[in-house]
């Protein structure tokens, strides 16, 4: 079998796996954040913190309860990383520098998991538990329970709630997205993942030498690192090493849960509208887009463009041997579509073009189908835009779900897709300006693309990298982890004002002059608004990068 027909069929396994859960697992995350009965877990939880399940959060109170939330989160991360050398399993690690705690924090806390240190041999077993991956947990849940709330904004008419963050966070962690964690951990260590509270196994290299495996509690950790869209390794070299992602058919899996809750949400999204057809056109935008960017990323990936891929017949630098280029290609689109940042390969090493790509993908906002929550949201701020511009064509005003735009939705639209590019191209010129650009690998297009991919994939809360870089100095931690809170926390703020002005209006009725918005009419202009406000932002610093190199 050639490796373009392996990944045909690797490819098709996953689209056929997602659609087949779209329904069910829709309809469980449905029930999971619009049920009214608690658990006995949840109850004592909530009394606990001195949560009223029952009390309803207008926007300004839903986005405070995020907001502190997320300020006390990333303390207390910092300070266990600033200790971490008095905490049990500490593994004789010194405490994390002042930079890197802080920069660690603000990534986990954001679902960006940026990792400027080796986790190997820097962070012992109990922060990697207690501390990262406990925020795996809820950063994810966050992003999920802001779309919730946005959603219900299109879905209520004449009130000011939007539900209760603390009833919504607690339920989608303990409904949605623990019990998967422990069922893809169980599957993950039978296909070879380690997860044990070793220090450490010397083994003896082939020149002779001495060297420490670290082991850990790497399975569990793993899964959530791609079910919620997180994307930070156990160890330096993430999915492509074996301890975290030991074969074909595990990465297979790795995949298929970085797209699980991302691709099933636009049914939850149908489901709390009472129009199915709705979260169906929703999800076909996010089939196209993601179809393209894993066949043309697949397509300049096996081409192997460039001297020395053309020379030897294959893109295979900074590709694991056990995943080949294509399942390489996959992942790496997929972890960029998405705002989950897990790499099996070398992007810096792509072909240029295939590179691009990868930037490309989180360009577009990471909604096809994006993060946890994050994607949803950021795909229905593009949809309210198109029928903001459909309106302004046929002179009528917009209207989506039974909901004008008026001016004051369009600017809150508006800012929320302001924030990341300024961001992005902002931090990179400050990059080549203060000289900070110079700790790139290379120089000319390839080095301008090194920079460019840091500031987009933390402006985005991506968290991958393009490597050839060195970012574990105070200069970069501080800069990008301002990226990363600015372009968490600000776009969040403006979706729930969005959410909030939805709420509070009258429903209006559909006449002859709505536009359908489950139609394909309406599913190619989002897909066309998507594609023209990248185009028309990142065109130029990608011109002097990467399609610079390429051409």
């Amino acid at each position: 079998m050639s490796m373009t027909t392996a990944g045909v069929i690797f490819v098709l396994a996953l689209v056929a796996a997602l659609v087949a859960v779209y329904k069910p697992f829709g309809d469980h995350m449905f029930r999971a954040v619009s049920g009214t009965r608690q658990s006995r877990v949840e109850r004592g939880i909530f009394r606990l913190v001195g949560v009223n399940p029952a009390a309803e959060q207008t926007w300004g109170v839903y986005a405070r309860s995020v907001l502190a939330f997320s300020a006390v989160s990333i303390l207390f991360l910092y300070l266990f990383q600033r200790v971490q050398n008095h905490l049990w399993l500490s593994l004789g690690f010194d405490p994390v520098v002042p930079h890197g705690a802080w920069n660690t924090a603000v990534s986990f806390v954001t679902n960006t998991n940026w990792q400027s240190y080796s986790g190997e041999s820097t962070m012992g077993h109990l922060v990697q538990m207690a501390g990262l991956a406990v925020q795996n947990f809820v950063s994810a849940a966050v992003g999920i329970a802001v779309a919730v709330a946005l959603v219900r904004g299109f879905a209520r008419s004449r009130t000011g709630q939007l539900g209760n963050f603390w009833v919504d966070l607690t339920r989608i962690t303990l409904r949605i997205l623990l019990p998967i964690a422990v069922l893809g951990a169980i599957a993950l260590m039978i296909g070879g993942a380690v997860q044990n509270l070793s220090g450490g196994t010397d083994v003896s290299t082939l020149t002779g030498g001495t060297q420490t495996i670290t082991g850990g509690p790497v399975a569990s950790q793993e899964v959530i690192k791609e079910l919620g869209t997180n994307g930070g390794g156990f160890y330096n070299v993430n999915s492509a090493h074996p301890f975290e992602n030991p074969t074909t058919w595990t990465n297979w899996l790795q995949i298929f849960l970085i797209l699980l809750i991302p691709f099933s949400l636009p049914r939850v999204f149908g489901r709390m509208v009472g129009q199915n057809r709705q979260g169906y056109a929703i999800a076909a935008v996010m089939g196209i887009l993601a179809f393209a960017s894993v066949a043309i990323t697949n397509i300049f990936e096996l081409a192997g463009h460039g001297t020395v891929p053309q020379a030897v017949g294959a893109a295979m630098e900074g590709k694991e041997v056990r995943f080949d280029v294509s399942n390489s290609a996959t992942f790496a689109a997929a972890t960029t579509l998405t705002s989950t940042g897990a790499v099996n390969s070398f992007h810096d090493s792509f072909t240029s073009l295939g590179g691009m790509m990868t930037m490309v993908n989180m360009m577009l906002g990471e909604v096809a189908p994006g993060g946890t929550g994050s994607g949803l949201y950021g795909l229905l701020i593009l949809a309210v835009i198109t029928v903001f511009v459909a309106g302004l064509m046929v002179g009528r005003t917009p209207e989506y779900l039974g909901k004008k735009i008026g001016s004051r939705e369009i600017k809150f639209a508006s800012l929320y897709f302001l924030i990341t590019p300024i961001l992005v191209l902002v931090g990179t010129a400050a990059a080549f300006a203060t000289g900070n650009n110079s700790t790139a690998l290379n120089v000319g297009p390839h080095g301008l693309s090194e920079v460019l991919y840091a500031f987009t994939s933390a402006s985005n809360n991506n968290g991958s990298a393009f490597g050839g870089i060195t970012v574990n100095t105070t200069w970069w931690d501080t800069a990008l982890g301002l990226c990363m809170l600015l372009g968490r926390f600000l776009p969040l703020i403006f979706v729930l004002a969005l959410a909030g002005s939805l709420a509070r209006q009258a429903p209006t009725p559909a006449s002859e002059g709505t536009l359908p918005t489950h139609r394909p009419l309406f599913i190619g202009m989002v897909v066309g608004v998507t594609v023209v406000l990248v185009a028309l932002t990142f065109l130029p610093a990608l011109a002097l990068g990467p399609l610079a190199e390429g051409l």
